[in-house]
């Protein structure tokens, strides 16, 4: 038996993506293709998840990070953030930010258990499968340089 291979194509990437989100609209593979092939993005990938983040001018985005639903809860999403900042850093960012629905406690404690605090707050901002919409909020961390 074969181990399990870390999502990388965007098709790969977008049925995770669905499954890891099913209360809002998950990303396409033409959303993460198009993501990909920017050369300011980068992926971190094990067969658990992924996490895609972006780094401009000193700054690095976590653009989405998405675990199994069977893999949750062993780790998985902690290195994944890990693995997101290790790269933000070695392209340079000093400062990562982030948005997580206000309602997604586990993703809330993730972050706020890795040192991120909260910078601002979009109202209204998730609309969830049954119509309700929630805040987003932006989180942000120091990253110091290596």
């Amino acid at each position: 038996m074969t181990a399990p291979q870390a999502p990388a194509a965007p098709e790969a990437l977008a049925a995770l993506h669905a499954r890891a989100f099913r209360d809002t609209r998950p990303w396409t593979a033409d959303e993460f293709a198009a993501l990909l092939a920017d050369p300011a993005c980068f992926l971190a990938a094990r067969a658990e998840g992924f996490a895609l983040g972006r780094a401009v001018a000193g700054e690095a985005e976590l653009l989405t990070i998405a675990v199994a639903p069977e893999a949750r809860r062993a780790g998985h999403g902690r290195a994944l953030l890990a693995a997101f900042e290790a790269a933000a850093r070695a392209a340079g960012a000093r400062t990562a930010f982030l948005e997580v629905d206000a309602e997604n406690a586990p993703a809330l404690g993730l972050y706020l258990s890795n040192g991120y605090g909260e910078s601002g707050r979009r109202k209204g901002y998730y609309r969830h499968a049954d119509g309700h919409r929630s805040d987003a909020l932006v989180l942000s961390k120091a990253l110091p340089a290596l």
